[in-house]
């Protein structure tokens, strides 16, 4: 789909020049890898999230079985 939108926009942008159309690719191909940076960022930082989760409620586990001795 994505490579569809850019080629209407290369066909658009032909009138206005080849130059124009190579940078108008060249932005969404940016704007593609940006976006997929940043779904890879956001899976890491809530991945580090479950795991500190995960350590909180270990560690919370293991205070309350010491208590109840």
């Amino acid at each position: 789909m994505k490579q569809l939108i850019v080629a209407l926009a290369a066909v658009f942008f032909a009138g206005c020049g080849v130059e124009t159309a190579s940078t108008a690719a060249t932005a969404a191909a940016i704007k593609k890898q940006e976006m997929e940076q940043g779904k890879k960022t956001m899976e890491q930082a809530q991945q580090k999230i479950d795991q500190a989760v995960q350590q909180m409620q270990q560690s919370a586990q293991r205070g309350s079985d010491g208590g109840e001795k």
